[in-house]
């Protein structure tokens, strides 16, 4: 599963008795019709908008009513690069005719993918795919839970240490967060764990792997802002590292204030030997592996991030051969194939999207627009960073993180380069955010994916649990977050320390 194909998550209909009443039925109160009533005012916005481009307008309030249409197209499931797509033509139509339309419709689609940097991406979702399909991500997490199990929280800080790693291969915070939901929430509750500690663990496990190479996110990024693949996967390690980091220690002291007890104090599970963790080594060595052959080889410039990614999927292919021998190893490559084939169109559609986007922006001078308002607010770099964190944690609480890229990348790109704010920089900082957007409420598909998981009983242990108690643990770490963000901010040599050593290289 890769990150593109989670942007079609539903969150899931709210249970009876929860204080809602379940999409498609009524009650005496006309909540059943306020869904009907919300899609019909969404209908006369779509509809509104669509007219009004047309009207003698000026160009920037043709790119703000393009923005109005594309956000209703989202906002009804349309897939994002039909939601991108729809309110460009329509505003190069209405800017400068059919002829420009036409010309748009020939050449972009050819012009956008036929890009030799794309190729990294599906070998990269190839990669990732190919190591869930043979079993390493559940290993990765076992591993990390017998080598960190003796620190105060130990099944906790595992659990976040482990979906960095699982995120980074497999691409997928939805993905990542629904394995480690299923296995770590059990265990952390029969060692008596905090609830909200555990589910919390969890929730934030998976934002820093979309930092850490191979990250999909990223790619796309560069594509966006068309700056180079491999330069801006390294300038993802750093902030990466840095939010593992961090979520670990306040894990630790989260653990040490609630005193919650390691697997061998509560008696629930047997302390690990040195031998059962260096034998989970051996079930999960590929892993730490690959991911020091892109690092290291992109660093060194050994090869380009598009080598990386041909022998990142080469010797992916060898170890789904090895772990699954006897197993339906072609079985396994073929489900990874197909799934490759599938997130890579949904990719490169959606990046035809962006460029038509962008460019119906530039026809309308709002991008430009948006920088000169910006300098005449006498914003300096720190000063507008900060504002856009507030931009994207207000855009996080009902967008996720593709369309809050799609809609604000190609608007800022002459405001970031008016402050002198490096665009490497800049798409760890974008993807971190939209990262949160996944976690916030109310979207929060995250939250609503671990809500479901906790209803199995094997898995709450007991425990009731409920969307409060979700997020409850969220708001406990989203201060860190934040911290993160400002660390970020004034510190940007912690994105592009790496990329400056390779500059020369």
């Amino acid at each position: 599963m890769t990150k593109t194909t989670e942007h079609r998550t539903t969150p899931p209909a709210r249970e009876p008795g929860s204080g809602g009443t379940r999409p498609g039925t009524t009650g005496g109160s006309g909540e059943g019709r306020r869904p009907w009533i919300v899609l019909a005012v969404t209908a006369v916005v779509l509809v509104g908008s669509t007219v009004a481009m047309f009207f003698p307008l000026k160009p920037e309030a043709i790119g703000v009513l393009g923005c109005v249409l594309m956000l209703g197209l989202i906002f009804l499931r349309m897939p994002v690069a039909v939601a991108m797509i729809i309110p460009a033509l329509l505003g190069m139509l209405a800017l400068r005719g059919p002829l420009l339309v036409e010309s748009t419709l020939t050449t972009l689609p050819y012009q956008q993918v036929a890009n030799w940097t794309l190729s990294v991406v599906p070998m990269f979702i190839l990669m990732g795919l190919l190591l869930w399909k043979a079993g390493l991500t559940q290993s990765l997490y076992a591993a990390a839970r017998q080598w960190l199990g003796w620190l105060p929280g130990g099944l906790a800080v595992g659990t976040n240490l482990a979906g960095a790693g699982l995120a980074s291969v497999s691409g997928s915070s939805v993905g990542t967060t629904y394995a480690l939901a299923r296995i770590g929430i059990p265990e952390m509750l029969k060692a008596g764990y905090d609830k909200r500690l555990a589910l919390g663990a969890v929730i934030v496990a998976g934002l820093p792997g979309q930092l850490i190479p191979p990250s999909i996110m990223l790619v796309i990024y560069a594509g966006i802002a068309e700056v180079p693949v491999g330069p801006q996967l390294l300038a993802g390690i750093g902030p990466g590292i840095l939010v593992a980091v961090l979520f670990t220690v306040m894990i630790v002291l989260f653990a040490r204030k609630w005193a919650v007890a390691t697997p061998g104090e509560a008696g629930t599970h047997p302390r690990t030997t040195w031998n059962e963790r260096f034998a989970s080594l051996l079930k999960v060595w590929p892993v730490p592996l690959l991911i020091a052959v892109i690092v290291v080889g992109m660093f060194s410039g050994m090869f380009t991030a598009t080598e990386a990614g041909a022998v990142a999927a080469v010797f992916s292919l060898l170890i789904t051969f090895l772990w699954k021998r006897g197993d339906g190893p072609w079985r396994a490559i073929a489900d990874a194939s197909m799934g490759t084939v599938s997130s890579v169109g949904a990719i490169f559609f959606m990046l035809v999207g962006v460029e038509a986007l962008s460019r119906m922006f530039t026809l309308t001078g709002i991008s430009t627009g948006f920088a000169d308002l910006v300098e005449s607010m006498n914003l300096g770099r720190v000063e507008f960073l900060l504002m856009m964190t507030v931009v994207y944690i207000v855009l996080g609480t009902f967008m996720e993180p593709l369309p809050m890229m799609v809609l604000t990348i190609p608007i800022l790109m002459p405001t970031l380069q008016a402050l002198d704010v490096s665009l490497l920089w800049y798409g760890a900082f974008a993807v971190f955010m939209g990262e949160l957007a996944v976690v916030s409420p109310p979207v929060g598909i995250l939250a609503f994916i671990i809500h479901t998981i906790t209803k199995d009983p094997e898995v709450n242990q007991g425990h009731e649990i409920s969307m409060n108690d979700i997020f409850t643990a969220l708001w406990w770490f989203m201060p860190m977050a934040i911290v993160v963000t400002i660390i970020m901010i004034f510190f940007p040599e912690i994105a592009t320390f790496i990329p400056d050593l390779t500059a020369g290289k």
